[in-house]
């Protein structure tokens, strides 16, 4: 766990408290690892008469309650991320099995009404936080609800928009990623940059951390080529990637924040104008961090900022010997909200879930490392930069363990 916060003498009762539920955050996270388990303080407990009767599916027997809101209607993707969300939220608690708390279970649909109705199903059942939802719209009608009962929201969907006072995002965030890497290669050295970057709202609060992050280093920025891409036609892709031979031979730095199979096709489409890649570093985003771009003998050298791995590994090897496949990247949230929620439960008594305490300046830490709520519901994240070696990947700058650094 992050140092707690620090403050003047007059503050120094608050500062002992939030040490106190910080510490037992943190205990929690390391207690999986050990194979340690939960207690709650004794007279903390409700009385389950006490508490309204549920419907639906509901995880632990703990007596504080939290709505988890996920996709898990209908048939395809949405369902299949609503069902490997849950199933984190399982291995949380079956890592942790006396942690006092209860998850309620809420279909969303991935829709605003469903996310709405979700919420407010959840918090008449006694919900006192809500962990979810995934797609933006249900975050919005979500938040509609539990504004109006004051009810807290920790949210998993990447889309800035939707986060505000009270809603918060535990998602990796695009801007996040942005300012780690270029700031490093500022650090590096690196002064003249060019981008390509995908059309759409990614692109756009992709472009705008890119734009005020090399204007903070005192770079340069030679062109910014934006692209898109429909389905399997990449045409507009490499048709901008080969107007990139105007500044080539000008630039120390390529940033290439979508993942997949982009990076591979900008650099073959490069390496066919003859272009001088020997010079030209390739900057990526955390939408690198797949087998499929690390693993890319024609990226080695590359750099892209991303979470600690070291905790996702563990993660993952847990979620498959316990459901029978590889979790995606993003399973680990569910896993770290449920955390995090258990551990404020255990240590910060009736102020677990204000905001006050969410929004701790110094964090938490969890699966994928350091992080902290803002106020205006976005996150900050401490995140490591890799360097692709075309096997894997190998650490060039750690991830920080607190946010005093400034980085």
């Amino acid at each position: 766990m992050a140092n707690a916060m620090r403050g003047k003498t007059g503050q120094q009762q608050r500062r002992q408290f939030l040490k106190a539920a910080l510490a037992g955050a943190s205990s929690l996270t390391l207690a999986g690892c050990l194979g340690s388990s939960l207690g709650s303080l004794p007279g903390d407990q409700v009385q389950p008469t006490a508490q309204p009767q549920t419907t639906g599916e509901v995880l632990g027997t703990g007596s504080v309650r939290v709505g988890l809101l996920l996709p898990l209607g209908g048939t395809g993707g949405n369902a299949s991320i609503g069902t490997v969300f849950k199933n984190a939220a399982s291995l949380a608690l079956q890592n942790f099995p006396n942690a006092d708390v209860q998850l309620l279970v809420k279909d969303t649909g991935g829709t605003a009404e469903g996310g709405r109705s979700a919420a407010q199903t959840a918090i008449s059942e006694g919900a006192e936080l809500i962990l979810g939802p995934v797609f933006a719209p249900a975050v919005s009608g979500a938040a509609t609800a539990a504004r109006a009962a004051g009810v807290p929201v920790i949210a998993f969907s990447t889309d800035t928009s939707v986060a505000a006072r009270g809603v918060y995002l535990l998602s990796f965030l695009p801007e996040t990623d942005v300012k780690r890497i270029i700031g490093y290669a500022n650090s590096q050295q690196k002064r003249s940059y060019a981008a390509l970057i995908p059309e759409g709202s990614y692109g756009a609060v992709a472009e705008a951390a890119f734009r005020q992050e090399v204007g903070r280093g005192a770079g340069r920025i030679a062109t910014i080529q934006r692209y898109s891409m429909s389905g399997s036609d990449t045409s507009d892709l490499v048709a901008k990637a080969t107007a990139l031979q105007s500044v080539v031979n000008n630039i120390d730095a390529l940033f290439v924040p979508a993942g997949g199979g982009v990076p591979a096709l900008v650099v073959q489409t490069l390496a066919n104008q003859n272009a001088p890649l020997g010079s030209i570093k390739m900057l990526g985003s955390g939408q690198w961090d797949t087998a499929q771009v690390k693993n890319n003998p024609t990226l080695a050298g590359a750099w892209f900022a991303g979470p600690e791995d070291k905790g996702f590994q563990g993660f993952a090897q847990r979620y498959q010997s316990t459901y029978g496949s590889a979790p995606p990247r993003n399973a680990s949230l569910v896993y770290d909200g449920v955390t995090l929620a258990a551990g404020l439960i255990r240590s910060a008594g009736p102020q677990r879930f204000q905001q006050s305490i969410l929004t701790n300046r110094d964090g938490f830490i969890g699966i994928d490392g350091l992080f902290r709520f803002k106020s205006n519901g976005l996150n900050e994240r401490g995140l490591a930069v890799y360097q692709i070696t075309g096997q894997g990947t190998q650490v060039i700058s750690p991830a920080p363990r607190d946010f005093r650094s400034g980085f």
